[in-house]
């Protein structure tokens, strides 16, 4: 999947205030690379993740998938491209309380409308991956935030995106779970052959990346 930006911006109302979250960015990704995109809180890395996985609109630019403008497509065609062509990963894990680590990854899948014993298969061989087979029954609660994290990056894959979006993925994480995810994702990226996007303050991401783009105040550049 190729992902292109042109003078993208997010602009914000905040009382009598404007604030610009994301600035003329132009950022294209292709090849399954790992990508970091690196800056302070409040530099705007996560607006641009929303931007970018089609759960946001910009207030002026445009996001290219593939080459088609994003902005002509209606609200179907972008929930399609959400849940097929990419997977998403949150700091905060956003499972499902009330679903097993198994129902939490075929919940994807399910609204792909793909068959019950393709989800059950597949989710359970993704949790085998994730090293968590033998958790797949257990609820969100009864998981560490390592566990919880793992049962996320599963349910991202469920339908073999293309690219992996994630959101300071080991932000809530000590070290050496944080160490395991990043090997986790690295794996995504070299065995799948999946792109995969990272907000981050970690430094082990960085060291890990392909590229890495910095963000400040808005503004987007390339380190490199």
């Amino acid at each position: 999947m190729k992902i292109r930006t042109v003078n993208l911006s997010r602009s914000f109302h905040v009382g009598s205030s404007q604030i610009a979250a994301v600035r003329s960015v132009n950022l294209e990704i292709s090849d399954p690379k790992l990508v970091a995109i690196v800056g302070p809180s409040g530099s705007g890395k996560s607006t641009l993740l929303n931007l970018i996985g089609l759960n946001d609109y910009p207030t002026s630019g445009q996001i290219f998938i593939n080459d088609i403008d994003t902005s002509r497509l209606a609200n179907h065609e972008r929930r399609r491209i959400r849940n097929t062509n990419m997977g998403f990963v949150f700091q905060t894990f956003n499972l499902f309380p009330t679903l097993s680590a198994l129902e939490n990854v075929e919940l994807p899948m399910s609204l792909a409308k793909r068959s019950q014993g393709e989800q059950s298969e597949r989710a359970f061989r993704l949790l085998e991956i994730v090293g968590l087979a033998q958790r797949s029954n257990h609820r969100p609660k009864q998981l560490s935030m390592g566990e919880m994290q793992r049962v996320a990056i599963a349910r991202a894959l469920a339908n073999k995106p293309e690219i992996i979006i994630a959101d300071e993925p080991t932000g809530e994480l000590d070290s050496k779970t944080a160490k395991e995810i990043i090997s986790l994702l690295e794996d995504i990226n070299k065995r799948d052959k999946t792109t995969v996007v990272v907000a981050t303050h970690d430094e082990k991401i960085v060291g890990a990346a392909d590229a890495v783009h910095t963000m400040q105040d808005g503004w987007l550049k390339t380190d490199g």
